[in-house]
């Protein structure tokens, strides 16, 4: 395993989920039991009856890679793709059903913040326990106290019961024991969304440190940017296996564009709007480019196109009437245009959103397309807990039109 840090080859993990047959009691009594064998004594029938189905669920499914020895990689999925899952049986907390797995190296493991913390203990205790509990050294943790203590920031309740905490400074404290291990290893599951928003910064910043000191990282997280900035390649896990491995930008884009709602539709009408396409890479970018089709008609002197975006509460979040607004055409009937606009940059906040789309000719609605097409959206460098703009505003908006006869 020269230069191989991690290699994994068709790992798998079953679960068997266990239901209740159709009019079996939720809970069971002694008595239940009791009845239940000696019934079964005389009707083997209504002890079969009662049996729980079981059925197998595999949260990793012939999972295979390779990482090597100081590479920084991002594991990005959906929920319930099976990133906590393969972290968990790198670490050793679960066994695999299948596969093999060669690590070379010490592995220490980020993937709750706060295991083995014990409330009726001071902060000072816990930093000891805590670090012990992670792999640490007594020795090793009296070196880095003072460190450790000035990056958490809680030195004034270091000798209070941590059941006494607020939940912000239990998580600093957390944090600040985890991002000073120093194993050749470092497995990382979403651990940076604690604390307030200087705190996230700070706690990025010493991820950044970590991943450029030469260690080997695996970081799982829905940080977009957090991803882009820290790792240098990429996995795409969907429904437990690998879908997609390579540079962490091409992974992201997958990522994006890997979701339910649909970023290009048709729409079928004698005329008007005939489809729309997002561009996923330009999502990842913290931008909208959205290209619409339509068909060019007789009676549309001067096509104009608008758009209103809606959340997943449907409510509208924004939406222009003048996006869409060329010079007028002079072209035959049956011609077709292509109506793209730019909105850079996007002012959304993460989420999942829908695009309606309607085409007039300055004064008459002539088609409608309710809800044509969807994305969902991470947002990039937008502050925490700062609400989006409830328009464009300053967004910069550029569009452009192509005309062509049929």
């Amino acid at each position: 395993m020269s230069g191989i840090a991690i290699k994994i080859e068709g790992l798998g993990k079953r679960y068997l989920l266990r239901h209740q047959t159709v009019g079996r009691p939720r809970y069971t009594t002694l008595r239940d039991v009791l009845a239940g064998k000696f019934k079964g004594l005389f009707n083997r029938k209504s002890e079969i009856g009662n049996r729980k189905s079981v059925e197998e669920f595999w949260a990793l499914n012939d999972v295979s890679f390779e990482v090597k020895q100081g590479e920084v990689v991002g594991i990005v999925g959906r929920n319930g793709a099976g990133k906590s899952t393969l972290l968990k049986i790198l670490s050793r907390i679960t066994e695999p059903t299948r596969g093999r797995i060669e690590i070379e190296g010490r592995v220490a493991s980020l993937l709750e913040v706060g295991t083995g913390f014990h409330p009726e203990l001071t902060g000072r205790e816990n930093i000891f326990l805590n670090g012990a509990v992670l792999g640490m050294h007594r020795t090793e943790i009296k070196k880095k106290f003072d460190e450790i203590v000035a990056f958490s920031e809680v030195e004034k309740f270091l000798d209070t019961p941590v059941k006494h905490f607020s939940s912000g400074m239990y998580m600093r404290l957390a944090f600040a024991v985890a991002a000073h291990l120093e194993p050749e290893i470092l497995v990382v599951d979403e651990v940076l969304a604690v604390g307030d928003a200087e705190f996230q910064k700070k706690c990025l910043g010493k991820m950044d440190q970590v991943a450029k000191g030469g260690r080997t990282v695996l970081f799982v997280s829905h940080n977009i940017d957090a991803l882009r900035r820290i790792c240098q390649t990429g996995i795409l896990l969907c429904n437990g296996r690998v879908a997609a491995r390579g540079s962490i930008v091409a992974v992201i884009s997958e990522y994006l564009s890997d979701k339910n709602l649909k970023t290009s539709a048709a729409h079928h009408d004698h005329f008007g709007i005939i489809g729309a396409q997002i561009s996923p890479e330009d999502l990842y970018l913290g931008r909208l480019r959205l290209s619409v089709t339509f068909d060019y008609h007789s009676l549309i002197d001067n096509p104009t196109m608008g758009l209103v975006v809606y959340n997943e509460q449907n409510h509208p979040i924004f939406g222009s009437n003048t996006l869409f607004d060329p010079p007028k055409f002079h072209l035959p009937p049956s011609s077709r245009g292509t109506a793209t606009v730019l909105i850079d940059p996007l002012p959304l906040w993460s989420g999942s959103y829908r695009v309606s789309l309607w085409l007039s000719d300055g004064t008459t609605q002539l088609d409608h397309a309710e809800n044509m097409v969807g994305f969902d959206y991470i947002g990039v460098n937008v502050p925490p807990n700062v609400p989006p703009p409830a328009g464009i505003g300053a967004t910069r908006v550029a569009a452009t039109w192509e005309m062509s006869q049929s």
